[in-house]
């Protein structure tokens, strides 16, 4: 006999239905009797059946989010801006607007006005709204366009002037861009997202010599440096103000549930960098204590460098790899495709294969996820050691260009992680200031290098400066690679780094 027992005064919640006891008692008992006092006060109840949750969709990808777009339109349009003006510059010199020497003294200016301007931006992208510092950078390089145009063939000094004002604006958005990257992109994507910002600068490479090339059949000099100051008025307005919680509210219930994983480790990462800074946890006690000068606060970003042994690594081998091998190599391989080969156009393949293989790494670490990729991404810098290798010896010009396409390769995959990573691991308030240390240190002793190779080759001869700058490039890397916290670029092994796979 079925019997519905309920305990009385026991109200019965929703989504809980009433078991229905069956009393049949061992040894044949009879089925018809009543149940006893403590049966009827039995409850049993089992939850009612929920639906089964279905698994949140996969994050979309970061290209279809329109902040990351933006951002990405602005810099693509800065880095052909960019890559252009040298181009332009010598087309003035070709028609005589402008000499030889003038043109160095220009484009010396511009680099000069890049590195006192690079510490600057990084500054004030960590005090103030990263976006208005992309906006009024951007504004400057773009008004240095018209004061180069106005100075062509009339005034040395005017141009010079607006160069070194085009690369204080260039200098100062790169590290409010990068440190952009990281209030537009969460954490999950942030790799995906550095691949595509890489691979625009190097398509702005292709691209940028090759339309002015194209519109120089039809347009004056003046006007073309006119079209540059427009690329620099799109890189100023195109951003939007980044936000990771914005972005993922516009993409989707993908993008959130990703936003959310985001979230958490940037929580995580927020937390780690509180228990081990003072300053962090007076501001935190007290309140908001007076804003350090200028001095202070690049010192602030120099010591969050130094937190972080496997970022002074990947900087020295940077340096090794930019100063003595890209240096030597863009110094001796004009020489050996003119000497060896009697052509230019070893030249010019070689340098299409680097920026090709260049690339074709980005879209492969784009996915890619190394166990440790840190050791991945100090292999792939070293990889570049097989380019002054080439130029040793008398190979085939197929080798050559293939060593290039490599070195290219190699370089992405060390660029993509390494962004990645430091917009993980470094503190968000001082991010802009360590980017910009890494670009002051990288881009500011590349001159160097350049400057020295040359006498080095006229002293020693062209072959032992190349194996000495091939060593450097195989041994530097593998050095920083032995750093502690260097092979996951981290302290602890990131979650997404700790199987070998191909991320979805």
């Amino acid at each position: 006999m079925g019997v519905v027992v309920h305990r009385a005064g026991v109200p019965r919640s929703k989504g809980t239905v009433m078991a229905i006891i069956f009393i049949n008692e061992p040894g044949g008992g009879s089925p018809n009797r009543s149940p006893t006092p403590e049966e009827h006060h039995t409850v049993v109840t089992t939850p009612a059946p929920t639906a089964a949750k279905s698994p949140a969709p996969p994050p979309r990808s970061v290209l279809l989010d329109p902040a990351f777009l933006r951002l990405w339109a602005g810099t693509t349009a800065s880095g052909l801006a960019t890559w252009a003006l040298p181009f332009v510059l010598g087309l003035a010199v070709l028609h005589r607007d402008l000499g030889a020497a003038g043109l160095g003294l220009v484009l010396a200016a511009r680099t000069v006005g890049f590195l006192a301007a690079v510490t600057v931006g990084g500054v004030l992208a960590d005090r103030h709204s990263r976006r208005a510092v992309v906006l009024w950078s951007a504004l400057a390089a773009a008004a240095a366009a018209p004061l180069l145009a106005a100075g062509l063939g009339r005034s040395l000094v005017l141009m010079t002037f607006a160069a070194a004002l085009a690369g204080a604006g260039q200098g100062a958005c790169r590290p409010a861009f990068q440190a952009l990257t990281a209030d537009t992109v969460e954490p999950g994507r942030r790799q995906q997202a550095n691949a595509a910002m890489t691979m625009a600068v190097r398509g702005s490479t292709l691209a940028g010599p090759t339309l002015t090339a194209l519109l120089a059949a039809f347009l004056d000099v003046r006007t073309l440096l006119l079209g540059i100051g427009a690329l620099w008025l799109v890189a100023a307005l195109a951003p939007g103000k980044g936000g990771v919680v914005a972005a993922a509210t516009e993409a989707g219930p993908g993008a959130k549930a990703s936003a959310q994983q985001g979230s958490a480790e940037a929580d995580a990462a927020t937390e780690k960098t509180a228990r081990t800074t003072a300053e962090a946890t007076s501001e935190s006690v007290t309140g908001p204590s007076p804003r350090a000068g200028f001095r202070a606060e690049f010192l602030e970003g120099i010591r969050e460098a130094r937190r972080h042994p496997w970022f002074l690594a990947g900087l020295a081998a940077l340096v090794a790899v930019i100063a003595l091998g890209y240096s030597a190599t863009s110094v001796a391989l004009p020489l050996i495709s003119r000497d060896r080969y009697g052509t230019e156009w070893v030249l010019a393949a070689a340098m299409t294969a680097y920026t090709v293989g260049a690339l074709g790494g980005a879209l492969v670490i784009a996915r890619l996820r190394p166990r440790s990729q840190g050791w991945a991404a100090f292999a792939g810098l070293g990889a570049y050691g097989v380019a002054p290798l080439s130029l040793m010896l008398p190979v085939h010009p197929a080798v050559v260009v293939a060593a290039y396409a490599v070195a290219g390769i190699g370089i992405e995959l060390f660029n993509v992680p390494w962004f990645t990573a430091t917009q993980r691991e470094v503190a968000p308030d001082k991010l802009a200031r360590v980017s910009s240390l890494d670009f002051l240190v990288s881009y500011g002793l590349a001159p160097i290098g350049l400057a020295l190779i040359a006498p080095a080759i006229d002293h020693f001869g062209v072959t032992p400066v190349l194996a000495a700058c091939a060593a450097a490039c195989f041994l530097v890397p593998a050095a920083a690679a032995l750093v502690p916290t260097a092979r996951h670029f981290a302290g602890t092994a990131p979650t997404e780094a700790r199987t070998d796979r191909l991320a979805g």
